[in-house]
């Protein structure tokens, strides 16, 4: 573990302390100014020491939820959003103990105002705090180099590939990739550790042995260096154990969207989309009524695509094409459009795979070059999450040609509903290749969470009006 991890870990705790102590000032201070916020008459009054006496006893129970929460992990490579999130709900079950502990002991205050406001104060004042820090941290990180992890990888294979690409692009995780080697011999190892230094090995070669693997891991307890692998699919899958005539048997579950959770995905579904068709009604409107002065032909186009279990249904987009070049059999000039497709698809796709993207595109509109840029012709996609064909999270929906192009394997994302966005949209990559995005895809199946499908939507909120690569 790095000094300046630690150092940063430690400081968290008397910053966080601070911080809530300022939160209740705060919460004092503007209550006393009721021309502000207008609170005539005070029904409690109370003396500023007696009330800083609470303060202090309080405070170390947030910092306790906090620690029970997880919110001191000792990484700089923490993700903002995420930890925002947890900020908040460890604040929240923060103010759910002080509500309980003033209802039995009525005597310390009774101001609702204080307490709402204490626990907005704290819960903003916190984020910020540890934001700035962070942004120290990272800055150490990138520019001076202090805390870097060095980083030995082993294997050579596609996936090791992918992982060295990562750590080289993304400066801010933290990591200098050492060496890359393809066997994990310990005489190898031990020189590259004497040469340059290792804090961590991440392996990714299944044909290492047990026994290799076991020397390997004692190596790596004895020298203080973190030890990673990226396992198989069959060892990254969900298990349940159960009998079966008195014998223990192992299922493997595909996905968590059973029952519940499907109960669950489909009631956020619901409310997401609800909220997003109101928040974008105006872009909708105005949208509409440029696309329709722009060039003839409908508003919307419906691209039928394939869903789960493989039932075709229309993806509803805002028209960005030429009407007479709309692959649909509302288009009365459907051959001429399909003959024009597939000469583009074939002399300027980019993607590689069985899916297409054509690089400058000439059948789009003036309107069209504008809304499909900045992905506003992606919105009339939240009906489809409401009226139940689609999901808000969930692998992209594709077309029947490009699913016969599929191997059986791929089939696999045909298995839930498709989505609005997904875990490659918000991969940070515009240039993924099929494989890479079936692969992200199934991580989502496998691992799916209602805390997962809040992160990638609030992270596509980030990203919807950035615009694309131009293609």
């Amino acid at each position: 573990m790095k000094k300046s991890e630690l150092f940063f870990s430690a400081i968290q705790v008397p910053v966080d302390f601070l911080m809530i102590v300022l939160a209740a000032v705060t919460a004092f201070a503007v209550r006393n100014v009721p021309q502000v916020i207008q609170l005539k008459p005070k029904l409690y009054t109370f003396s500023f020491d007696a009330y800083m006496k609470i303060v202090l006893i309080v405070a170390p129970v947030f910092i306790l939820i906090y620690a029970i929460e997880g919110l001191y992990d000792i990484r700089a490579t923490r993700k903002i959003l995420r930890e925002t999130l947890h900020i908040f709900m460890a604040t929240s079950i923060g103010l759910m103990v002080v509500i309980v502990a003033i209802f039995l002991k009525r005597e310390w205050f009774s101001s609702r105002f204080i307490i709402l406001a204490a626990w907005g104060f704290a819960a903003m004042y916190v984020i910020i705090a540890r934001y700035l820090l962070q942004l120290i941290q990272k800055w150490l990180l990138r520019s001076r180099g202090i805390g870097v992890h060095r980083v030995l990888l082993i294997g050579k294979n596609s996936k090791m590939d992918a992982i060295s690409w990562i750590l080289r692009k993304k400066k801010n995780l933290g990591y200098k990739i050492i060496d890359e080697i393809e066997t994990a011999h310990l005489k190898v190892i031990k020189a590259i550790k004497e040469e340059r230094g290792i804090d961590e090995i991440i392996l990714c070669e299944p044909s290492v042995t047990d026994d290799e693997q076991e020397k390997l891991i004692d190596y790596c307890a004895i020298h203080n260096i973190t030890y990673k692998y990226i396992p198989t699919t069959l060892q990254t899958s969900r298990f349940e154990i159960g009998l079966l005539n008195g014998e223990p048997i192992i299922e493997v579950r595909n996905t968590p969207l059973d029952g519940w959770g499907r109960i669950a995905k489909r009631t956020f579904d619901i409310i997401f989309s609800s909220v997003g068709i109101i928040l974008t009604s105006p872009i909708l409107l105005l949208t509409a009524i440029a696309v329709k002065l722009d060039s003839a032909g409908p508003i919307i186009y419906k691209n039928e695509r394939v869903g789960n279990d493989g039932k075709r249904f229309f993806v509803y987009k805002f028209r960005y094409m030429k009407w007479d070049c709309c692959v649909t059999k509302e288009n009365g000039n459907l051959e001429k459009a399909l003959e024009l497709e597939k000469s583009l698809i074939a002399e300027q796709s980019v993607r590689k795979g069985p899916l297409y993207k054509i690089k400058d595109d000439p059948r789009k509109t003036r309107v069209g070059r504008f809304i499909e840029k900045y992905s506003i012709d992606e919105l009339p996609q939240f009906f489809n999450v409401l009226f139940g064909s689609m999901s808000m999270v969930g692998p992209r929906p594709h077309q029947k040609r490009e699913v016969e192009k599929y191997m059986d394997y791929h089939r696999r994302l045909l298995t839930i509903k498709p989505g609005v966005t997904g875990m490659a949209q918000v991969s940070g990559r515009s240039d993924l290749d099929f494989e890479d995005e079936y692969r992200l895809d199934v991580y989502y199946i496998e691992n799916w969470s209602l805390l997962m499908d809040i992160v990638i939507c609030l992270k596509t909120v980030g990203t919807l009006f950035k615009k694309r690569r131009n293609l």
